[in-house]
């Protein structure tokens, strides 16, 4: 159960904590959609074994899901495994791996329809072909009887998913048990075995609502705590600090944790710059795929068809030239219309809706209005509220678009995360499987009982929120026979107890050490605290790491001075204080969050070209170059020697066009 917080405020840290430890066979840190999926699915195989979930929030509000969503952007129904692949593969301008997307594409309609046996009410088409929403729907019969789910594109459904989460999570609560869950627990570092080289064994972290350590050992482990947000400055300030696309909470733990003690990065270079509605970050996939709206520039004209844009993007063919243009380049589209001087970009709602309303009765025309606020609702409330106070009514009033800061995820239009086995099929090529004592275990990453899924598997995007239920699900089945095959493991730790307080606590033993030594609790000679912290991180990657101050552009040299900047950020985490629970947690996102975009910008700085124009440029490598550069980058932090390699590794082609 999740703690409440604290009535007048958050709960001082003290000095000497309460130390909880625990031993289980399988422990899962993260509580969003992929936790959730493996927290469903392990008990079915992994039988009597001792298992045990970490969520630094609370379940039925944690990840990206968490308030809620209109579509669910991942269901193959009438399309084919094989299909999903080539659309993914496009989006991301041909390199992914082909054998976890294809994996996924034929298991993620099995969890659709679970959250519709669990109460998610999912939009139908009538025999007539009108859309029904709500429990309207309902008497169409489930998706998994035959019923026709209203399509927004080819892999896109509706739903009713301002309650998504609380239902999974509720489903995985239940199947987990809640005496095996704990809630607000940020779980902050991996720990290595003693005895064997390479073998994850454990992990530490605190509450955010008690003065207590868990030191926990495992036999094995799922890692899934969402991407990373905060780690350039968001375009909203001042009023509307903090405001962002992503959830402000995924802080990078997932990449730092695990690159810590080892286990390989890919393709961390791949960001994704979501275009979104100014200043509320609304969402727009409804809007373009259900609503049909289109986007003009700043004079009037629909862009994205004119003579001007095919002409950029035949620079980049084949994905320039495809059917659908990828995500990036639609962004490029944009920023192009913007930099010759044609912004601002304006979504035309007005149109759209009275296109649509020509063939609507009075009744049905309001409730497409309603339907055009409910996509907002379901997901960015205050892009609603944003509307209300700017006297916006999109039947009347156009808006405003435009890309966002980056972000760094693995599960929606970006793919950047770890690298881990494909299943153990024939057709999966010897280099995308990784083993342990000859045995091919599905998700696993290079550091051996470490697994991972959602947002933390590389290489993979366009999972969303389905397809990371169903990855926690494959992962879980993964972990079991990893358990079973393994069962007489013993799991050691290097570190004392006492070494993992001192570890974890550092910040609140800085903090009441020195707090004496200025008169104002923010300001010390002696230490730092993570809001100022936070400022710099932002600052160093909005100006030289391709943040929107440069539109997205940064060069061998800007990069040079952010990974010297990021060097002595990293030197001064060390005097990170912290007075309270949620300054300590605070001081941990941050730490995480500046090892994730360390990890990011250096492989833009290794990868000498441009393979995602929209989402960033090397404007000393313009354009793409496939000769060299048609593979993977991937990077391995060594937590022995202290050091970095990055390197290239082979793409296999397992899909024909």
């Amino acid at each position: 159960m999740a703690l409440p917080n604290k009535p007048m405020g958050e709960l001082k840290a003290v000095r000497d904590p309460e130390v909880d430890e625990r031993e289980v066979d399988i422990l899962i840190v993260g509580g969003g959609m992929a936790a959730c999926g493996t927290a469903f699915e392990i008990k079915k195989w992994a039988g009597d074994k001792k298992i045990l979930l970490c969520d630094k929030a609370a379940m039925e509000r944690s990840g990206a899901v968490a308030q809620g969503l209109s579509a669910i952007n991942t269901y193959i129904g009438d399309n084919t495994p094989d299909d999903y692949v080539r659309m993914v593969r496009n989006d991301l301008m041909g390199l992914v791996r082909e054998d976890l997307i294809f994996d996924l594409g034929c298991h993620v309609d099995d969890s659709v329809h679970l959250f519709e046996e669990w109460g998610l009410p999912v939009w139908k088409k009538t025999d007539e072909g009108k859309n029904l929403d709500g429990k309207k729907g309902q008497k169409m019969g489930t998706l998994k009887s035959g019923a026709t789910p209203v399509r927004t594109g080819k892999w896109q459904i509706m739903i009713n998913g301002e309650s998504y989460k609380r239902i999974v999570a509720e489903a995985a609560k239940l199947a987990l048990g809640e005496d095996n869950i704990i809630e607000r627990c940020f779980i902050v570092e991996l720990l290595l075995d003693a005895n064997e080289e390479n073998r994850i064994a454990g992990a530490v972290g605190f509450s955010t609502r008690e003065n207590k350590v868990y030191i926990i050992k495992a036999n094995t482990m799922m890692v899934a705590c969402g991407g990373a947000v905060n780690i350039y400055q968001p375009r909203s300030v001042g009023e509307g600090k903090g405001r962002a696309w992503y959830p402000v909470w995924n802080a990078g733990s997932t990449y730092t944790m695990c690159m810590k003690v080892g286990a390989e990065l890919s393709m961390m270079e791949n960001r994704f710059t979501p275009a979104r509605f100014k200043d509320g970050y609304g969402p727009v996939g409804a809007w373009f795929l259900l609503f049909k709206a289109k986007t003009l520039n700043g004079l009037g004209e629909a862009f994205a068809g004119s003579d001007a844009a095919k002409a950029e993007l035949e620079k980049y063919a084949p994905y320039g030239t495809a059917a659908i243009t990828p995500t990036c380049l639609r962004n490029h589209l944009m920023l192009f219309e913007m930099k010759e001087g044609r912004g601002p970009i304006i979504m035309d709602t007005v149109t759209a809706l009275a296109e649509l309303g020509k063939t609507m009765d009075k009744k049905e025309l309001k409730h497409l209005e309603s339907e055009a606020w409910e996509d907002f609702l379901d997901m960015t409330c205050g892009q609603a509220n944003l509307w209300c106070a700017t006297n916006t009514e999109p039947e009347k009033k156009n808006s405003e678009v435009m890309p966002t800061e980056p972000y760094l995820l693995g599960s929606h239009s970006g793919c950047c995360g770890l690298w881990t086995s494909g299943p153990d099929f024939d057709w999966v090529p010897d280099a995308y499987k990784l083993k342990y004592k000859d045995k091919v275990y599905n998700r696993m990453t290079t550091v051996n009982g470490l697994f991972t899924s959602g947002d933390g598997v590389g290489c993979s995007g366009h999972k969303f929120s389905s397809g990371s239920h169903a990855e926690g699900r494959i992962a879980a089945k993964s972990m079991a026979r990893f358990v079973r095959d393994n069962a007489d493991f013993t799991p050691t730790l290097k570190q004392s107890n006492e070494e993992l307080v001192d570890l974890v606590y550092k910040p609140v033993r800085t903090f009441l050490d020195n707090q004496g030594f200025s008169t104002h609790v923010d300001f010390n000679p002696n230490y730092i605290k993570p809001n100022g912290m936070m400022y710099r991180l932002m600052k160093a990657t909005h100006e030289y790491g391709a943040g929107t101050a440069t539109y997205y552009q940064t060069t061998s040299k800007m990069l040079e001075v952010v990974m010297d900047l990021l060097q002595t950020m990293r030197e001064d985490c060390e005097k990170l204080a912290a007075g309270d629970l949620h300054e300590l947690m605070r001081a941990w996102e941050i730490e995480h969050r500046i090892w994730t975009v360390e990890s990011h910008l250096r492989h833009i700085q290794y990868r000498k070209e441009t393979r995602y124009p929209g989402f960033y440029y090397q404007a000393d490598y313009p354009g793409q170059d496939d000769e060299n550069w048609f593979c993977f980058v991937n990077s391995k932090y060594d937590p022995a020697k202290k050091e970095w390699d990055v390197f290239k590794k082979e793409y296999i082609k397992i899909i024909p066009d």
